[in-house]
């Protein structure tokens, strides 16, 4: 398959510079996996299409103010992005601008912080190592700024909307969009209902700005991530699969997450890194329905979704949203990928 067959239009003026308020009164586009039949309705209406019993998994991830802005000794200004943590003090990262910032370049962001780049890794980015005094997490909010995807051009007033109202675990470079939907009081009523709600936690990385530089899908190398299932989670999401439940994963770190983690068709507990790529030919092991944003032409999230039902299912539903004037990216609007017919 070629990074083409992904492709679609989309004007400018679709994408979304403001998240909804309140969260969950963005539309919701309901597609049949199977079928491509479509419905048209807001978020709020979701739980029109659950069940009790169904399994509803959520990244709890949250977003920390990973952009830096700090100073070479020769003053010149550079940008810090965090990506990962590697221990206390180094951190995989992006720099920008790159080719001046080799190893031994050390920058300064304020009279408590600075770094040293100490490595190259094997993305572009760079190894550096922080020296600190006092709090690194404390530091960071004071120092730090919310990173949005670069097609959000629109100020942020409120920070807290880049995050969802679940979120606990620091670490995400970007937020898990598709939680950005839900309200405390809309998950209070899924539980009422009788479902199922577990958390697990996937650390946005570079794997979600990257894209696809390969003509060949099948040729392109996903960044790793790392992610956490507890033992609850595992135990809740094997139970649910033993009885024939529904699992219905919040947006598609969740999706990288549970099938990341699946061995034997049984969900395993504990951290490790995962660059798994899922695209039009993964056969899903744990995921049944699908909660989740519109997505950036010819990226992998288009093929992540695409392998949940087919390429022309996904891009005919696009097409529609398009024509209906859908909000498209992080703030915009939602679908619900159901496995049930509409």
């Amino acid at each position: 398959m070629l990074v083409t067959d992904f492709d679609y239009e989309l004007p400018k003026e679709l994408i979304a510079q403001h998240p909804m308020e309140p969260r969950d009164h963005s539309r919701l586009l309901v597609v049949n996996k199977d079928s491509g039949a479509i419905e048209h309705k807001h978020f709020y209406d979701l739980i029109e299409y659950l069940h009790p019993g169904d399994v509803l998994v959520f990244n709890d991830t949250r977003v920390i103010p990973a952009r830096l802005h700090g100073f070479k000794d020769t003053g010149a200004h550079v940008e810090v992005f965090l990506l990962t943590r590697k221990d206390a003090t180094d951190w995989e990262v992006l720099v920008r601008p790159g080719k001046k910032l080799q190893v031994g370049a050390k920058i300064k962001f304020s009279d408590e912080l600075s770094c040293e780049v100490i490595d190259h890794t094997d993305f572009g980015g760079r190894v550096v190592r922080f020296a600190y005094d006092g709090i690194f997490e404390e530091i960071l909010d004071r120092l730090g700024e919310t990173p949005l995807p670069p097609y959000i051009t629109a100020p942020l007033e409120d920070k807290e909307r880049y995050q969802t109202v679940y979120s606990r675990e620091r670490g995400s470079a970007a937020a898990p969009t598709a939680g950005l939907h839900f309200t405390k009081e809309l998950l209070q009523k899924i539980k009422e209902k009788g479902c199922e709600e577990v958390f697990v936690t996937l650390h946005v990385g570079l794997g979600t700005f990257r894209p696809v530089s390969e003509e060949k899908i099948e040729d392109h190398k996903m960044h790793r991530e790392f992610y956490t299932v507890s033992q609850e989670a595992a135990d809740a999401v094997n139970k649910a699969k033993a009885e024939g439940r529904r699992i219905i994963a919040v947006g598609t770190t969740s999706v990288r997450t549970l099938e990341a983690a699946c061995k034997d068709g049984k969900l395993q507990a504990g951290g490790n890194w995962t660059n798994i790529f899922i695209y039009p030919g993964y056969k899903y092991q744990l995921v049944d329905a699908l909660v989740t944003n519109f997505h950036l032409p010819q990226s992998t999230l288009l093929m992540l979704v695409s392998a949940l039902s087919t390429r022309e299912i996904m891009l005919n539903t696009y097409k529609v949203a398009v024509e209906e004037k859908y909000r498209f990216f992080s703030f915009g609007d939602a679908m619900f990928i159901n496995n049930e017919r509409i």
